[in-house]
């Protein structure tokens, strides 16, 4: 087991950590405030070929590894979650959905362009009456003609007012036993007749970020949008969020960098009781912990990145980053606000932004509850890895860099 980063990964670490840290961190602030997603992103993170950094070649992608995808969302939540939220949506949720799941025809399709950044892509699985409990979903789709008539309404979606395509898990069997059975995978166009959609504003965090609602009212869809079989609807959902879960550990160790490198500054800075606050104990141990919290991150997603290398389930391991990390942002915010003081509780340093956005990543793709239910659940024998019927592939360099299109 090897952790330590190629020329490769280093030369896309400083690349992604310079445009995060030129271009956006000057203007996040503006756009936080205005809850808006500044329009320049999406176009810039195409340009410099982010939207399909793991991807091979022949589907668009740049042919780097996952890894190289978990420092990308590391360096742009550093800077603001936002980012690493567009990362986590469009290639964690659905790009690499599309490639554990999608025929060569809807790869085509969609994974190219997608992974181009001429498309944007969106996630939808939440709904207003079901979040984590899954098997709730009232989305429906039924067959007619040759096509899906699709109803239902999405909640809490990423991108939904920016994106071109969504990933929508729809109940095609009302009848299955186990309603988890019961669930489909679509690929749909979002200017398809019948759908509205629009943003959610009033967020407490990730304000310069795109999250909304999307609602199909009888959407035809062609049978070759499906993705998968009928009834395999979870099981792609599963295993999209153990790659968007993924993204998310990844971005929180970012959020941790971002709390501890704010604090050290600050603490070497301010002065108080005729010295440096950082010479006073209390303040180093707050410090320490924030070192502590983001090697102990880093750690973990770099170990479901390199499992994820091998074509290795990586569920539990998954889990347990994004769990941990998550968890670890809040508390690594809380404290920078802490060593901030007064400064720390206005906008006028980034702490209290980084304490905002923490707090969603602790709820979406998974709570710490359901991560604490997942890791008992291995731990006494009560879950094992579900069977799927194909795992995200293995990475291959050669096969990455052989552009198949040409």
């Amino acid at each position: 087991m090897d952790f330590s980063l190629t020329d490769e990964h280093r030369m896309v670490q400083e690349m992604v950590r310079d445009y995060a840290q030129r271009e956006i961190a000057p203007i996040i602030k503006e756009y936080d405030r205005k809850q808006e997603m500044a329009p320049e992103i999406l176009p810039r993170m195409a340009e410099l070929g982010l939207l399909g950094i793991c991807l091979p070649l022949r589907y668009g992608g740049q042919g780097m590894d996952y890894i190289a995808l978990g420092l990308v969302c590391e360096e742009l939540e550093a800077v603001d979650s936002s980012m690493r939220v567009v990362m986590s949506v469009h290639v964690g949720l659905n790009c690499l959905g599309l490639f554990q799941w999608a025929d060569e025809e809807q790869k085509e399709a969609f994974l190219i362009p997608q992974a181009r950044g001429e498309k944007i892509a969106c996630f939808g699985l939440s709904e207003p009456g079901a979040g984590s409990d899954v098997a709730a979903i009232q989305s429906t789709a039924r067959r007619d003609k040759g096509n899906y008539v699709i109803n239902g309404e999405k909640m809490w979606i990423s991108l939904a007012s920016k994106a071109h395509h969504v990933m929508w898990v729809a109940r095609t069997n009302p009848d299955a036993p186990d309603p988890h059975d019961g669930l489909s995978a679509f690929l749909v166009e979002l200017d398809r007749p019948g759908i509205t959609r629009g943003d959610i504003h009033g967020k407490l965090g990730v304000r310069a970020g795109s999250t909304g609602w999307i609602s199909f009212q009888d959407v035809r869809v062609p049978e070759k949008n499906r993705i998968g079989k009928e009834g395999e609807g979870f099981k792609i959902a599963m295993s999209a969020l153990d790659n968007g879960r993924y993204t998310v550990a990844a971005g929180a160790t970012g959020l941790i960098r971002a709390c501890l490198d704010e604090s050290v500054q600050y603490a070497n800075q301010r002065q108080a009781f005729g010295r440096q606050i950082g010479k006073i104990q209390l303040i180093q141990a707050k410090i320490a912990h924030m070192v502590q919290s983001y090697d102990a991150a880093r750690l973990l997603y770099l170990h479901a990145g390199w499992l994820k290398n091998l074509g290795k389930r990586n569920t539990r391991q998954t889990s347990l980053a994004k769990w941990f990390a998550t968890d670890a942002s809040f508390e690594a915010a809380s404290q920078a606000i802490q060593i901030h003081g007064a400064y720390g509780y206005s906008d006028e340093y980034n702490v209290e932004r980084y304490l905002r956005n923490a707090r969603g990543a602790i709820i979406y793709e998974g709570t710490s509850e359901i991560h604490q239910l997942i890791q008992a659940g291995y731990a006494l024998g009560l879950r094992g890895d579900a069977p799927l019927r194909k795992e995200l592939p293995a990475y291959d360099r050669d096969k990455w860099q052989e552009n198949c299109s040409e």
